[in-house]
C-alpha cells in the first residue's frame, strides 16, 4: 500500500499559550471532531501533549471504529505527534505543529497515512481521505479558532 500525505494550515489571531491550552483541554478531540460523527472516549492516560496513551471509538451513524492513540513528542518544541498503535488505519501519524507568526499562531496538521487492504481499506478511503479529510480539517481549524480567540 502507499503511504499519504496531508497538511493543512491556518494562521489564528491567538497567543501560544491559548493555542496551546486549547489542545491540552480533555474536551479538545471531542470539540474538534465535526457531527454527525460522535466520538466515544474509552480510556484517555495522557499526561502531557507529548506524553501518553487515548484510547476512543469514533461512531459514523452505526460504524464504530475503535482508535488507539499514543502522544509522543513532536518535531519542535512547540508540536506534538498522535500515532495511531491500533485502529482503522495500516498507519497513522498526524504531526501539530504551532509556529509563532506576526498575526497570530500557524496551525498545521500533517498526517503520514497508509490504508489496509481489503474492504477495511474501501471504508477508510471514503471516511479518512481526500475530501472528507479535507471538510474534517476546515472544520477543525474553526472550532480551533473559535476555542482560541484573544
Amino acid at each position: 500500500m502507499a503511504t499519504k500525505t496531508f497538511t493543512h494550515r491556518s494562521t489564528m489571531p491567538t497567543t501560544m499559550e491559548r493555542m496551546t491550552a486549547f489542545h491540552e483541554d480533555p474536551r479538545a478531540l471531542r470539540i474538534l471532531t465535526p457531527p454527525p460523527i460522535f466520538m466515544q472516549p474509552l480510556f484517555d492516560h495522557r499526561t502531557s501533549l507529548t506524553e501518553g496513551d487515548l484510547e476512543f471509538r469514533l461512531w459514523f451513524g452505526p460504524i464504530p471504529f475503535r482508535w488507539h492513540a499514543r502522544h509522543e513528542p513532536g518535531p519542535t518544541p512547540t508540536s506534538f505527534v498522535d500515532r495511531q498503535i491500533s485502529g482503522p488505519m495500516q498507519s497513522w501519524v498526524h504531526t501539530h505543529s504551532f509556529t509563532q507568526k506576526s498575526d497570530g499562531i500557524e496551525l498545521q496538521d500533517q498526517i503520514v497515512l497508509e490504508h489496509k487492504p481489503g474492504l477495511p481499506g474501501l471504508l477508510t478511503r471514503l471516511m479518512f481521505d481526500g475530501l472528507p479529510l479535507r471538510i474534517l480539517f476546515l472544520y477543525r481549524h474553526f472550532r480551533t479558532r473559535l476555542g482560541t480567540r484573544t
